[in-house]
């Protein structure tokens, strides 16, 4: 057995016998592997990028949808709460269970006003639920904009992907249950338009990136993402994450072992995924880990965000990709989420026509 592999099972044994905080210790670990480069990324262009068919359902164009509620999503609770929140919950035949949405309405929204707004999806990150966005200042930045926020459940561990569950497939199968039932059924339902951005944190920055790339969006930002899930370190990260904050979760689930099932991981790597992104307006933000507003110790998580999103915003420069970046010294945390999101607003709101 290579060492890596047996750095990996005895770390994963570990986590599961030990919880969150060997977590932060195998992260560390997982830095030390990223600077003796024990796992490379292999030269040259991924095939993720050709324009080969992706097994990620893609973004539906509305124009082209019938009218009514989509099959396989159902409403089964609305709730109007304040000037501007609805929250919705919604049975889904992609995740086979019940999940929540909820929905800042801008002024004046009727259902049937006669008219769209456009959107503005908002991803939450990794052990999060869809309430993540309202720990942030999201409603009243928003509050004179003629936009509908779109803040989904995406799942603690669900990386805005179908699952891969062996090659079986089936459910949970996230991305599909955002792009093919939630999406059209807010379009046919609530009054949202085609024009569409979208933002997120940490898991929520990859899903912001991985749907932009679908198509379908006109903006996207990522805010201490998961933009580089195969990079040394990011890769290990994530697995251990899954494990130990997701009730034992197997984390070859989702995209299956990142070596076996390497294209898996491709086709759900924004830093593979970065052709596709062209045309689509770009921010991209991140801290270094470093001690800020008085902390007394850095982040490593935060850490190896800032890692993956240099190398994604590498990526995009190699390809001609433009991009608006925004790098500071700051952790992983809402406090700079909510600073990122204020920064991004402007361009991510002018982008469908919203400021």
């Amino acid at each position: 057995m290579a060492p890596g592999s047996r750095l990996r099972g005895l770390l994963i044994g570990a986590v599961v016998a030990g919880g969150l905080f060997v977590l932060a210790v195998a992260a560390a670990i997982a830095l030390i592997s990223n600077q003796s480069g024990t796992v490379a990324d292999p030269p040259g262009p991924s095939t993720s990028e050709r324009p080969a068919t992706s097994e990620r359902p893609r973004t539906p164009d509305a124009s082209r949808r019938p009218g009514g509620v989509p099959d396989g999503v159902k409403v089964v609770g609305e709730k109007r709460s304040g000037g501007r929140r609805m929250d919705l919950t919604l049975r889904s035949a992609a995740l086979d269970d019940v999940t929540r949405v909820r929905l800042l309405l801008p002024k004046g929204w009727s259902r049937d006003a006669g008219r769209t707004w456009p959107t503005l999806w908002l991803l939450h990150g990794g052990l999060d639920d869809y309430t993540g966005w309202s720990k942030s200042d999201v409603e009243r930045f928003t509050e004179n904009d003629q936009v509908i926020v779109v803040m989904p459940d995406g799942g603690k561990c669900g990386s805005y992907s179908d699952w891969y569950n062996g090659g079986g497939g089936g459910s949970p199968r996230w991305a599909t249950y955002h792009l093919k039932e939630l999406l059209p059924l807010l379009e046919s339902r609530y009054a949202a338009g085609k024009e569409r951005a979208i933002a997120g944190y940490s898991m929520g920055g990859q899903g912001a990136m991985l749907y932009a790339a679908d198509g379908g969006f006109k903006a996207a930002a990522s805010f201490s993402g998961a933009v580089h899930i195969l990079m040394p370190g990011v890769e290990l990260a994530v697995m251990l994450g899954t494990t130990a904050g997701c009730f034992g979760t197997d984390w070859k689930r989702i995209w299956g072992d990142p070596r076996e099932n390497r294209e898996v991981w491709e086709r759900h790597d924004p830093y593979h995924l970065a052709g596709r992104l062209r045309g689509v307006r770009l921010y991209l933000a991140s801290g270094d880990g470093g001690k800020g507003d008085g902390e007394l110790f850095g982040d490593i998580t935060e850490e190896l965000a800032h890692k993956a999103t240099l190398a994604f915003a590498g990526r995009l420069q190699s390809l001609d990709i433009p991009f608006q970046p925004h790098f500071y010294s700051g952790r992983h945390n809402m406090t700079y989420w909510n600073r990122e999101l204020r920064r991004a607003l402007p361009m991510l709101l002018e982008a469908v026509g919203a400021r």
